[in-house]
């Protein structure tokens, strides 16, 4: 029999302890790296100048949670993903539980790009971002980091940091140290 939905309570109870799901061929593997891939919530969070430029024309509508779910399925729209069928809906029922959301950018054409994440406490974890429109992701990020600042979030987990997101100014810390902000940050 496979696995119909992830309870919320597993979900939440392993993001607290530094540990993520990720499908693979109808199976779920659980990850918590020896790095953690962090985006800066500080002034080290970088936007460089193209995407300041970008962001003042306003090609978007920003929207949170909007569209949940589309968000999901157009994250998962890759060649390689680890998001399956049990992970949209066990991260859809999170969403309507009120620990995870959707930051969305839309224009006249519909849902152009944005990004998914799980929160618990003053924790946020990235989980993916897509764009079908030049930094539509890019944008949907600058706009998460504004309302998690807003909101006195501590951490923006990005579980592996990647040269894209080194260039907002994301860096890696150690597991042990990582978990020593985490629980700070989920209390």
């Amino acid at each position: 029999m496979s696995l119909q939905l992830i309870e919320p309570e597993v979900l939440l109870s392993a993001y607290t302890k530094g540990i993520f799901p990720m499908a693979d061929e109808g199976e779920i593997l659980w990850f918590s790296p020896e790095e953690r891939g962090i985006i800066p919530l500080d002034d080290r969070f970088r936007v460089n100048h193209g995407l300041r430029r970008a962001l003042r024309k306003k090609p978007f509508e920003i929207h949170f949670n909007r569209d949940f779910e589309s968000v999901m399925r157009a994250c998962a729209q890759r060649e390689e993903t680890w998001i399956d069928d049990v992970i949209v809906r066990s991260y859809c029922q999170l969403h309507d539980l009120g620990h995870a959301l959707s930051v969305e950018c839309w224009d006249a054409e519909g849902l152009q790009g944005g990004l998914y994440g799980v929160y618990y406490g003053r924790a946020f974890f990235g989980e993916s971002m897509f764009s079908r429109k030049s930094n539509a992701s890019k944008i949907a990020l600058v706009h998460l980091v504004e309302r998690l600042r807003e909101n006195g979030f501590m951490i923006l987990d990005t579980q592996w940091l990647t040269s894209h997101l080194e260039t907002f100014g994301g860096y890696s810390l150690p597991r042990a140290e990582y978990l020593k902000v985490l629980q700070e940050a989920v209390g």
